[in-house]
């Protein structure tokens, strides 16, 4: 069973991660951040993956303890998830439009996390979200799940677009990295025999 649940607790931020890598992209995600709640139903949906956050966090003081600590549990829950990822494709990628944007992302579920970001936003906020987040989100994801993650926009004028095609386009190579590989489901995804 692919499926893993993630507490983390600590002075600033309260978060609990459920997630299943088989599911069919059903999410219930609360962190109290409106538009990042809009981005998690994005990642879990075009991945496929079923996902429940729910967060509490120092709202009072801005986003960015909620932002990050969900995707450090995230990134967490993936991990114990996958297990020794004997079977999975590891790898995926997606070119991702979305009106006026394009983003490319790349990832490799390797162990060794890094993440290339490449992403510049026209405006500094969505509505009140602080744009700067998506990619402390993104670091936090690739630390702890063990991803190495390259995010690229190619195109993009509207900040809320690119914000959003970013999302999908990681969703969507997560997708095809966590799938079973029909031709080497018995395998670990490696000529080192471990990830």
């Amino acid at each position: 069973m692919r499926r893993a649940e993630i507490t983390r607790k600590t002075a600033e931020t309260d978060i609990s991660v459920t997630i299943d890598l088989d599911g069919t992209g059903t999410y219930d995600n609360r962190t109290g951040v409106g538009f990042f709640d809009h981005m998690l139903d994005q990642l879990s949906r075009h991945a496929l993956i079923d996902m429940t956050v729910r967060a509490t966090g120092d709202l009072h003081i801005d986003d960015h303890h909620t932002v990050e600590d969900t995707g450090i549990a995230l990134g967490q829950a993936l991990a114990r998830a996958l297990g020794d990822k004997r079977g999975i494709r590891r790898y995926g990628s997606c070119l991702l439009p979305m009106d006026d944007a394009l983003v490319r992302a790349a990832l490799d579920l390797s162990g060794r996390p890094y993440l290339v970001w490449k992403v510049d936003f026209a405006a500094a906020k969505i509505g009140s979200f602080d744009t700067e987040l998506v990619r402390e989100f993104f670091q936090a994801l690739a630390t702890h799940g063990g991803i190495t993650l390259n995010v690229a926009c190619l195109d993009g004028i509207n900040a809320h677009h690119v914000a959003e095609a970013a999302f999908k386009a990681v969703a969507r190579a997560l997708r095809e990295a966590v799938e079973t590989d029909p031709r080497k489901a018995d395998a670990i995804p490696s000529t080192k025999g471990a990830l």
